[in-house]
């Protein structure tokens, strides 16, 4: 007999580092926009709200614990989701830029990318010719010769002053096929524990394209080193590919991420106005494939989170 679905858990990924404020008047930058649509987004369905934070001044990233705490607490007070604190930051962060707000809000889970790579969006910089500030052109090209950077040293401090000291979990961030072996070298290590909770990402210039079939090759790679029940898949397709490889990820049995952070788009040549047009958008197709959506709460339990009384903020 087949085993039964679980319900698909809706990550939503609200602002990132990487789109500028040229590039969609609809991106949130200030405290207010990021706690708004993060709110709006957690209504509509997402049960885990995937958090960056802006200089409200000019929209540029940035890592200011004093940024963070003027949005996270709003929307923990505003909604029970699950609130997953980035520790990748943008390539411009050192590590310890990048983990000081999560070391100060001890979250019930973080992002961690599974390996340094090349990430770049610096084509997109061609298409435009008339940028909002200053800082943003050469921010976008500036992508053409820098790395993220996540050594497995780097790994290994985020996973014990987080993970072991903080109790935070993981949503382990991997781009390519050698991210999952990273991710196994770990578990082999002993120093991460399942439940595991992988986005595979597609996509992104550095990473593995968005063909289906990568889709399908990451999915069967992480069975043969984790085993089927010994993790949960998600799917994370960038720019125009988000919800069509979302929709086939979740057929396969996968759970899904949206948001601003991922694509601009809502459809073809249409701007989505908020995170939470796109959480109504997969909502309906997914309930639309007879698959339930998972509460926050019942992702908690999927995920074995500490809970949100065990965080600090």
């Amino acid at each position: 007999m087949a085993r039964t679905q679980d319900k698909v858990i809706i990550s939503c990924a609200v602002t990132g580092s990487v789109h500028t404020p040229t590039m969609s008047p609809y991106l949130p930058l200030t405290p207010d926009q990021i706690a708004e649509q993060a709110i709006q987004a957690a209504e509509a369905g997402a049960a885990i709200l995937h958090l960056h934070a802006r200089d409200a001044q000019d929209g540029r990233p940035t890592a200011d614990p004093k940024v963070f705490d003027a949005f996270v607490p709003r929307i923990a007070a505003a909604t029970d989701a699950v609130i997953n604190i980035t520790t990748g930051g943008s390539t411009r962060m050192t590590l310890k830029e990048r983990l000081a707000y999560p070391l100060q809000a001890k979250p019930e889970m973080c992002s961690l990318n599974m390996g340094s790579m090349n990430f770049s969006i610096h084509p997109v910089a061609r298409k435009i010719e008339h940028w909002n500030h200053e800082w943003e052109k050469p921010y976008v090209e500036g992508m053409e010769d820098l790395i993220f950077r996540n050594t497995f040293r780097d790994i290994k401090h985020i996973l014990k002053v987080l993970g072991e000291d903080c109790g935070t979990r993981f949503e382990f961030e991997c781009y390519d096929v050698g991210h999952l072996y990273n991710l196994a070298h770990f578990v082999d290590e002993g120093l991460i524990h399942g439940p595991l909770f992988i986005q595979s990402i597609y996509g992104i210039l550095g990473g593995l394209g968005p063909d289906p079939e990568n889709l399908v090759v990451m999915r069967n790679t992480a069975d043969r080193l984790f085993g089927r029940d010994g993790y949960r898949f998600s799917v994370l397709g960038a720019g125009r590919h988000q919800m069509s490889l979302l929709t086939m990820g979740a057929v396969m049995g996968g759970n899904v991420r949206v948001g601003l952070e991922d694509s601009l788009y809502l459809g073809r040549g249409q701007l989505a106005r908020s995170c939470a047009e796109q959480v109504r958008k997969i909502r309906r197709i997914l309930e639309e494939l007879s698959l339930e959506i998972a509460t926050p709460d019942e992702a908690r339990t999927m995920l074995g989170l500490k809970g949100r009384d065990a965080v600090g903020f």
